[in-house]
Parts: structure tokens; sequence; C-alpha cells
């Protein structure tokens, strides 16, 4: 059994960010990868929704869902898990931040690449926890947000800059996980 690497999508769940979140979610489809997201809506639906409307992708949309939203407690919103989540991760976890009882620990930590586009303090929290865990991080879109974050932290400007980013850090990945010969 092959198993597909898993590229994170963090990003604002107020906005959809369509313009770059779309083209993303095909190509990240096109190269036979999970899409993992929070399972809400803004960007966490824009890029499930054009990952899985691809034919013949090999991967599956997987969406971490905090808790209110995993029971359907109070407090939930009719926004999760977003109708292209095939796989829903339920939580015991909370929506926001890096403190210990955040979902987003779990976001980065699943994830063999994450791909930031812009959001609120829960995307940058997602940053923050990519870069002390040393996942390969790539910011796509909002870019001066990179100002104040590690010369480490890549960033693209086209979706053709961050597929070149995530197939060189699957590699990368790929290689460091390889047996010796």
């Amino acid at each position: 059994m092959n198993r597909l690497p898993i590229v994170g999508v963090m990003g604002a769940g107020a906005h959809a960010h369509e313009e770059l979140a779309a083209p993303l979610g095909r190509q990240l489809a096109r190269l036979g990868v999970h899409l993992l997201t929070g399972g809400g809506s803004g960007v966490m639906t824009s890029v499930s929704r054009a990952f899985a409307k691809v034919q013949g992708r090999a991967g599956l949309v997987i969406g971490v869902l905090p808790l209110a939203e995993a029971i359907g407690g109070p407090g939930a919103g009719g926004n999760y898990p977003n109708p292209w989540v095939e796989v829903p991760i339920r939580t015991h976890l909370g929506k926001l931040g890096a403190d210990a009882f955040s979902r987003n620990h779990v976001n980065v930590l699943t994830s063999d690449v994450v791909v930031a586009l812009p959001g609120s303090s829960g995307t940058a929290s997602e940053v923050a926890l990519s870069i002390h865990y040393g996942r390969p991080l790539v910011l796509f879109g909002d870019l001066d947000r990179a100002r104040d974050l590690p010369d480490t932290v890549a960033t693209a400007a086209s979706v053709d800059e961050v597929i070149a980013f995530v197939q060189a850090a699957l590699a990368r990945v790929a290689g460091a996980a390889s047996p010796p010969s």
C-alpha cells in the first residue's frame, strides 16, 4: 500500500479567497495528495470544492473539526463540515490558537506540507505552529505577513510557485523517510 502525502491548506474561515484557493485545490488534486483543512467555510470550502471536483484524483478531502461542530453542540455552526469534506475528523479541541486545546496542532502535525493562505488569528497560529514543529511551510497571497517571520519561511506569488514548493518539500520528506539501501 502506498500512503499518499497530506497537504494542509490553512486560511480564512470568513473569506473564500477563491482566486487563490480554487486554482490551488485543482493543482493539488492533480499531484496525488490528500488535502487537509479545518473543514469549515471560507478558504476551507473553496480549496476543498476545487480539489473534490477534479476527475480521477487519488486523494481525499480531510477536515479536522472543532468540538462544537463535531458534536453539533452549542455554538455549532451550520458550516462544519463543509459539503466537500470526505473524511471528517471529529475532535474534542477548540477552533483557534496555539494553546494545547486547539485543533490547529492536529492540522499542522498531520500535514506533510502546509500552505497558508490569507487568514486571521487562526491561520497565524497555524503558521506559528508550522514553524515550531518544523513543517515545510509556504505562504501564498498577502506576502506582507512574511516580514515578521523567519527567513526560512517560503513565500509564493503564484499557484505554480506553491506547487513547485510542495513537490520539492514532499520529495525531501520522502527522501528522509526512505530506509537506507
